[in-house]
């Protein structure tokens, strides 16, 4: 009769839970499908494991990339996301109608302001396809914010934890920004699906004098709002037309609003005892746990001052952009289209309160792109065009120094009356300027032909 084997020195003897466990072999133990210890392949070993797919998902979230966050992994995941629904590439009749209604959006704008078109090209862009080509902005805005989270989450890690990693630590931080780029991307996808334009987000995320517009989206947003397609169709072209009109012509706009978000990041601190606590909360074995640890903010930044007073400076110039866009389009539908109306006022709803995907991309980076103060905003330029004229309405868009700042928005019609209320933070002067000071500023900018919103001799052709 066969006898049991004697036991080889204790080598397969059960592990003391209560002692250290090497962060790696945890990491394969969750991956594998198994408790951490149980080995790379689970409990149920190799055969039950699909060896090409855990060691492609251990080549993409380890593989070595450029800068805090796996822009390969957060692209594929974007896709990933698009692709759960219907994404087809517009049609040519989509693309036709895109086109017509940003030629006639830029010869309404052409009688609501001075300022020149700012449109080169127009696109019809399906959800992939805005997800590609918006990557470069998004880069510039995401990454600032990311490379301080992922260095904080190195920092976080215990120093015995650093030890036992030894010489693979390096991959930990590669699994870092690995990690950051799919919730990114995850957030991107899911904003695909609700973007209308290039610039819906207020950002110049578009290649400079396009007018994008995704056409499925739009025709999304028209259901249920009683208004024709070709007419939802045209006021988002009239929005996106207006939005290049700033972006294009008015050159320290885009480097201004990238800046605020730059001056956030450098504020970003990290509550480590929390992210502490909840990863001690987290079963490793259950990958949804911690897809609901990050989706519910577990590395959003915590509020300091710096980033308060910054993302106060982000949200005035936001709305700024957002009610200057909203007065000029108001002021080219005026007795031209009736829907216009109700139109203006879902886009000021839906732009005030952001959809789900905006407010996960929020969740991720800790930053909100929303004109709390869109209303306010709108009522400056259209009382500041009342007293003084569309012209003098654009002219402050020449200097930042002349753009309006968040006290001002507590009282436009102050601001328009030229009593420019003194502030601390916000998105223009801040010294207060009085009305005959204001008027003379004015005169000497519409006396200058050379000095307008888009700057000395500056190219219009987009």
């Amino acid at each position: 009769m066969a006898t049991d084997p004697p036991p080889n020195d204790g080598e397969d003897e059960t592990p003391d839970p209560s002692g250290p466990v090497n962060p790696l072999e945890h990491l394969m133990g969750a991956l594998g499908g198994g408790a951490p210890g149980a080995g790379p392949f689970g409990s149920g070993g190799a055969g039950g494991l699909d060896l090409a797919a855990l060691f492609g998902q251990m080549q993409q979230w380890l593989s070595p990339h450029d800068g805090p966050v796996n822009w390969n992994l957060a692209g594929q995941t974007a896709r990933q996301v698009v692709a759960q629904h219907s994404d087809p590439s517009p049609g040519a009749n989509q693309t036709s109608a895109v086109r017509d209604a940003v030629r006639l959006a830029d010869l309404w704008l052409d009688g609501a302001t001075d300022m020149p078109s700012g449109v080169a090209v127009s696109v019809a862009w399906s959800r992939a396809e805005w997800v590609e080509q918006t990557r470069p902005v998004w880069a510039t805005v995401v990454e600032p914010v990311a490379e301080h989270v992922v260095a904080a989450m190195g920092q976080a890690m215990p120093a015995e934890v650093k030890q036992m990693a030894g010489p693979l630590a390096g991959l930990l931080g590669q699994a870092g920004g690995a990690m950051f780029g799919h919730q990114l991307g995850q957030a991107l996808g899911a904003l695909a699906g609700e973007v209308l334009s290039g610039s819906d987000v207020g950002l110049p995320l578009a290649p400079a004098g396009t007018a994008a517009i995704l056409p499925a989206n739009v025709a999304a947003f028209g259901d249920g709002l009683g208004q024709e397609p070709r007419d939802v169709l045209l006021y988002v072209a009239l929005r996106e037309c207006a939005h290049q009109r700033l972006f294009v012509h008015v050159p320290w706009l885009r480097s201004h609003l990238l800046g605020a978000v730059e001056a956030y990041a450098r504020g970003t601190r990290l509550d480590l005892s929390a992210i502490e606590e909840t990863v001690r909360g987290i079963d490793p074995t259950d990958p949804a746990a911690l897809q609901a640890a990050l989706s519910d903010g577990m590395f959003e930044p915590t509020k300091t001052p710096e980033q308060v007073a910054a993302l106060t400076r982000l949200e005035t110039l936001l709305a700024l952009v957002e009610g200057w866009v909203d007065e000029v389009v108001a002021q080219a539908t005026n007795d031209r289209m009736p829907s216009a109306a109700a139109l203006r006022e879902a886009v000021r709803r839906r732009r005030a309160s952001g959809g789900p995907a905006e407010q996960t991309f929020a969740s991720l980076v800790g930053l909100e792109l929303r004109p709390r103060r869109l209303r306010d905003a709108a009522t400056l330029w259209s009382a500041l065009r009342d007293r003084e004229g569309a012209t003098a309405r654009d002219q402050v868009w020449s200097h930042p120094d002349l753009l309006p700042s968040a006290a001002d928005l507590d009282d436009p019609l102050g601001f328009a009356q030229g009593e420019r209320a003194e502030a601390t933070t916000g998105g223009g002067a801040v010294s207060p300027t009085s009305d005959a000071d204001f008027d003379a500023a004015l005169r000497d900018l519409l006396d200058d032909p050379d000095n307008g919103p888009e700057g000395p001799s500056q190219n219009t052709s987009g």
